[in-house]
Order: C-alpha cells, then sequence, then structure tokens
C-alpha cells in the first residue's frame, strides 16, 4: 500500500486540501492521508512543540484550530477522494477525532508515533475492529511491545511502519536496518514512513520488502508549512511509486543463477573463440603472447581454454587473426 501523507501541507484550506486529492489522484498512490486535529479535544495551551514556526499563529493552540475542518468538510473530503479512486486515511489525535472518522466511514486507522502509548485512544480504534497502522518512530521495544500486545488482544489487522521522528530525517536516521528487526520480531506486514524530504529512503526500503509505503507529499518545496522539509513533490511521488511498483515486481520474479538456459543464443554470440595475433608457421610452439579472443564463439577452441594450448606445437600455417581449433594442434 502506497500512501500519500498530505498532513498539515493544506494549511487550514480546504480547497487546497481537495487540490491535493486531484493532483495525488494521477500519481499511482493507494490512499490520501490527512491528520485529523480537534484542538480542543487533542491539547491545551501549554503544548511546547513548534510555537514560533509561523507568523499568523500566536500559540500552538491557535495553529491547530487554523488545521481544523468540520465533520461535513471531512465527509467531503472523503467522498471527493473515493471519487478519484483514492482510500481517504486521517490519522486521530482524540478519541473525538475517532468518533467523526468513524462517521466519516474510514476503512482503516493510521496511528501516529506520538500516539503509540495512549491505549485510552487505541481502545476506542481497537473497539471498531477495523484495520491498524502503527508509526513507531518514538518507541523503545519495550513500549512497541505493550502497544502491539495490546491492539492485538483485540484481534484487529495489524502492520507497522519504521519511523524516525525528525523532519527532515539524514540517511544515518533513516533505520532501514529496523524493517527486518521488525519483521523478526513481530511476524507482521511492516512498512516504512519517510521523513527524508526526498525518494531514495522509500525506495531503500522497497528493496528490504517493506509492504507498506507512506511519505509527506507538498506541491512545491518552498511552500510554507512545517513539514514541507521532510516532504516530496506530486512530480517525484510520481517517480517514487513507479520505482516502487519495479523494485516489488523484481522481488516477487527471483533469478535463478544457476539456470542460464535463457542466455545460450547470446553466449554463442558475446563469447570468444581463440585466435593468432600474427602469421605462424606450421612447428612454431604457441606462447600467450600469440593469442587474441575474437567473437562468436564456436568457430575456433573457447577463449577460456586459452591455458591448454599454450606451449602446443602447430601442424598447420596460420594467418594472422585465424583462429585456433585442436586439428591445428599437435596433441
Amino acid at each position: 500500500m502506497i500512501i500519500a501523507e498530505i498532513a498539515q501541507a493544506h494549511d487550514g484550506s480546504l480547497g487546497t486540501a481537495h487540490a491535493y486529492i486531484d493532483a495525488l489522484a494521477d500519481t499511482g498512490v493507494d490512499a490520501i492521508k490527512f491528520q485529523t486535529h480537534i484542538a480542543d479535544a487533542e491539547s491545551s495551551i501549554h503544548e511546547p512543540f513548534r510555537v514560533k514556526f509561523s507568523r499568523q499563529d500566536n500559540t500552538r493552540m491557535d495553529y491547530w484550530r487554523r488545521m481544523e475542518f468540520s465533520l461535513p468538510q471531512w465527509m467531503e473530503l472523503s467522498e471527493h477522494a473515493i471519487d478519484r479512486g483514492l482510500e481517504l486515511i486521517s490519522s486521530p489525535f482524540s478519541n473525538l477525532a475517532v468518533d467523526w472518522l468513524e462517521k466519516v466511514g474510514v476503512k482503516r486507522y493510521k496511528i501516529g508515533s506520538g500516539e503509540v502509548s495512549n491505549l485510552l485512544m487505541l481502545e476506542k480504534i481497537c473497539e471498531t475492529g477495523k484495520p491498524i497502522i502503527l508509526s513507531s518512530g518514538m518507541s523503545s521495544w519495550e513500549e512497541l511491545d505493550r502497544t502491539v500486545s495490546f491492539i492485538q488482544g483485540f484481534g484487529n489487522p495489524l502492520s507497522i511502519l519504521q519511523c524516525t521522528t525528525a523532519y527532515p530525517t539524514v540517511p544515518g536516521q533513516w533505520g532501514l536496518n529496523v524493517i527486518s528487526e521488525l519483521k523478526n520480531r513481530y511476524n507482521l506486514p511492516i512498512g516504512f514512513s519517510d521523513h527524508s524530504g526526498d525518494i531514495f529512503a522509500s525506495l531503500a526500503a522497497a528493496t528490504l520488502g517493506a509492504e507498506i509505503f507512506e511519505f509527506h507529499v507538498v506541491f512545491d518545496k518552498r511552500q510554507f508549512g512545517p513539514d514541507t522539509p521532510a516532504s516530496i513533490t506530486i512530480d517525484q511521488t510520481k517517480t517514487l511509486v513507479y520505482g516502487i511498483e519495479q523494485i516489488q515486481d523484481a522481488l516477487m520474479k527471483p533469478i535463478v543463477k544457476e539456470d542460464i538456459s535463457a542466455f545460450e543464443n547470446l553466449k554463442q554470440i558475446f563469447e570468444k573463440s581463440l585466435a593468432v595475433n600474427c602469421d605462424l608457421k606450421a612447428g612454431e610452439i604457441l606462447t600467450k603472447a600469440h593469442l587474441e579472443s575474437k567473437k562468436p564463439k564456436g568457430f575456433g577452441i573457447n577463449a577460456g581454454d586459452f591455458q591448454k594450448v599454450i606451449g602446443k606445437r602447430l601442424k598447420v600455417d596460420l594467418k594472422k587473426w585465424d583462429f585456433i581449433n585442436w586439428s591445428d594442434l599437435e596433441s
């Protein structure tokens, strides 16, 4: 599953949110993801994170209020996404947001890294019976074990994303090694949530068997927004989706290196036969200095057998560039 994360890139504009749906519908992604923020239900004026990044928001609460959509607006966004062949996913950050998303009719829930320990909200989500995608960004193994066990107790289909909570992440923070560690530890579908701001991390994750991909998307890397440095563009999204599909196709079709039957004709064309690089008379003894290799294979002794002819005496005259055959040599 390939998920394009809009998060707050709409900057509180419903029209911009709809524009993202139309733009991403042509990229090949499976789902478009938002975040459902209801300021009074999820936060307080004491929240210190990213307070100063915006010139128009004096507090984080002001920012969250500006990011809010109403329940009818969420329903409109979902209907638009469905009309364009996309699934709408939204991460809730409060119990009230879960209530809203249930009314919207989401098919699954994505849990942000900061909500892994929020068992109150997680229980509400688990009670829906719907699939859950869990980001692991800020969790230790102990914390993740606890939450995975908690969710599995309800029986919801569960998948986990390797994620590093940094915006943007540099290569040393991607944590690609954690993909296999998650697979081995939980035996669940494992994916990758990317905050690198480019396509390379997700492509690398695809080669390591990631099954779900989530990445932030913006129209332009110069636009305002706290997540813009960690996002890719619409055009990059097209390239990334194509790359993931190519890699996954390759992984499903492993090459059997011992089977070279498909190359027999090509081997005849590209492999080489032994020849001489100068005129030689019968009776002369061949040295490595006399030898050249020429296409195609089969017109002389195989070039790979050159050591077997060194020291052999010629029975016939050979002109420069003639092929050498066993019948030309004394036994």
